[in-house]
């Protein structure tokens, strides 16, 4: 790049930073989650808003081509696998053998419903959805009950937090079942890229894929005992675990090159990572507190508000589209882990709550759909629609929630009200 190149990613980068971190003081000041503000202050940042009124000025700070807009795109990539790193370490191993059936059923019924809704969706509303990018609308369906299938673990571990709920009965089902949907969705999502999207498939390359994915996570498997057995060997307070974070870097590197070059997302790689690093008990160690304050305070701010960004929110707003995502992944996910939490015998009020808090989608949906958009999957209208359905589902979880429990007894339910913003 040139001097000139040079300044304009660095104020580029500046912008997106600032935005986020002015928007993380006034989501505090209003009780809502940072994450709404880091949206809303991109979409104000990008074509949206900005780009309307000083066209000129954006395409200057924000060019479409060329070496600045490669260079951004790399920061905003390593922005979503540290986020991913962080989100596998939120899968705390809870102690869950007594609830395991709930469990179980939970983490079924809210996969399958929400996925069949959302492939039906897409198969009976053809109209709805416009020409597919990549030329295939089973892959699309494929995809849309994807998209409707996960969860967003950190929101809903943060909400459960704040409850103080995340020992709790409630917060052992929800964890435990979101993780698993996760896990599940987010390999399926990975198959779909590598196989219909990314490179002309062929019969074989969906095994193939699902080869090497069985592969990565066998690995995993085999390097989380020994990552564990050093986390445990660091002393408290501890300076080596400042060399534990480089490793975690080092380790999402290698596993998202690793991903890459056998056909898989490399976003696959670090979730597996943050997956092997997470601790066995609800209680966060240092290094794992350390990557985190590293990618919420400088990666998470610059990828959040950089998808802002990536569409125009008015012009692509559909509002039948947006309309029926919403109601579909409501319906679906709050529908389904509520069977499934009745299923596993728990009371009718807490498995209602139980769907709630599964139905949070934040900052998990938001990735996936960009990554969608990135790889021709979707178009911005169909973007937009799943951007303000992370927002929705997930701001009317904690209240639905608190709703359902407080007429519970406080200490009984082991509930208090947010001491602070999520």
């Amino acid at each position: 790049m040139s001097e000139r190149e040079v300044v304009v990613f660095f104020l580029e980068l500046a912008a997106l930073l600032a935005v986020g971190l002015l928007a993380k003081v006034v989501t505090q000041r209003l009780g809502l989650q940072t994450i709404f503000g880091e949206l809303i202050g991109g979409i104000l940042l990008g074509p949206t808003l900005f780009g309307a009124l000083a066209p000129d000025w954006f395409g200057w700070l924000f060019p479409t081509g060329g070496p600045i807009t490669a260079a951004r795109t790399g920061v905003i990539q390593l922005g979503m696998l540290f986020f991913l790193l962080m989100a596998g370490m939120e899968l705390n191993y809870l102690q869950a053998h007594r609830l395991r059936a709930a469990i179980g059923w939970t983490s079924l019924c809210g996969l399958v419903l929400p996925f069949a809704l959302g492939f039906g969706a897409a198969i009976a509303l053809p109209g709805l959805w416009g020409s597919h990018p990549a030329g295939k609308s089973l892959v699309f369906a494929l995809f849309l009950g994807t998209a409707l299938a996960i969860s967003a673990l950190p929101v809903i571990a943060r909400i459960l937090m704040d409850m103080n709920l995340l020992r709790s009965e409630i917060g052992t089902v929800v964890m435990a079942a979101a993780m698993i949907n996760d896990v599940i969705g987010w390999t399926l999502f990975a198959v779909i890229l590598s196989n219909f999207v990314a490179g002309g498939a062929t019969a074989a390359n969906p095994w193939r894929s699902l080869l090497f994915v069985g592969v990565l996570w066998l690995v995993m498997l085999l390097l989380r005992p020994l990552a564990q057995r050093a986390l445990r060997r660091q002393p408290e307070p501890a300076p080596g675990w400042g060399n534990l974070v480089g490793l975690a870097a080092l380790a999402v590197l290698i596993f998202g090159a690793l991903a890459e070059s056998v056909g898989v997302h490399s976003f696959l790689g670090a979730f597996l990572v943050g997956i092997a690093l997470s601790p066995n008990s609800a209680k966060a160690n240092p290094g794992q507190e350390a990557v985190q304050q590293f990618v919420v305070h400088f990666f998470a701010p610059i990828y959040f508000v950089s998808v802002g960004l990536q569409a125009n929110f008015v012009a692509n707003f559909d509002l039948a589209m947006v309309v029926v995502i919403v109601l579909v992944a409501c319906l679906g996910k709050v529908a389904g882990a509520t069977l499934g939490a009745r299923l596993g015998k728990l009371p009718a009020r807490k498995a209602l709550a139980v769907g709630f808090g599964m139905n949070a989608r934040g900052a998990m949906e938001i990735v996936l759909a960009s990554v969608a958009l990135q790889y021709g999957l979707i178009d911005q209208r169909i973007f937009v629609a799943l951007i303000i359905m992370a927002v929705v589902t997930s701001l009317i979880s904690g209240p639905a929630m608190q709703r359902l429990l407080v007429a519970r007894p406080i200490e009984a339910a082991g509930y208090s009200l947010p001491a602070k913003p999520v």
